[in-house]
């Protein structure tokens, strides 16, 4: 999976690029989406448009994820996810546990 990096002021958005499957792959997303929460000050945006599967591995990563962001008063941000993993979201409950947004430019402005 390759995860580019862009920043909107003083937000910054990951762009996660395949699949969220497998114990290494989903471990390492898991990292590169809390090191850029800690360098952007929690204020991280995840554009699941380019994900198009999670399996459980991915989606332990992300709801530890939400977990820790939750934790710490924040709270996971993802942008525009593919019905599949929307899905899955759903039916697992942690749905509930993330923000989602369809427009970058709302999702950016959530943190004003």
């Amino acid at each position: 999976m390759e995860i580019a990096e862009q920043t909107h002021g003083a937000v910054l958005l990951l762009r996660p690029q395949g699949a969220l499957a497998g114990a290494d792959e989903a471990g390492a997303f898991k990292k590169r989406l809390l090191d850029a929460a800690t360098r952007a000050l929690g204020r991280v945006v995840v554009d699941a448009s380019g994900i198009p599967f999670v399996d459980s591995a991915g989606l332990e990563a992300i709801a530890d994820a939400a977990e820790q962001f939750t934790d710490e008063g924040r709270a996971l941000k993802l942008l525009s996810p593919t019905p599949t993993v929307r899905e899955v979201l759903s039916l697992t409950g942690w749905l509930e546990s993330v923000e989602v947004y369809d427009d970058v430019n709302v999702a950016v402005r959530s943190y004003l």
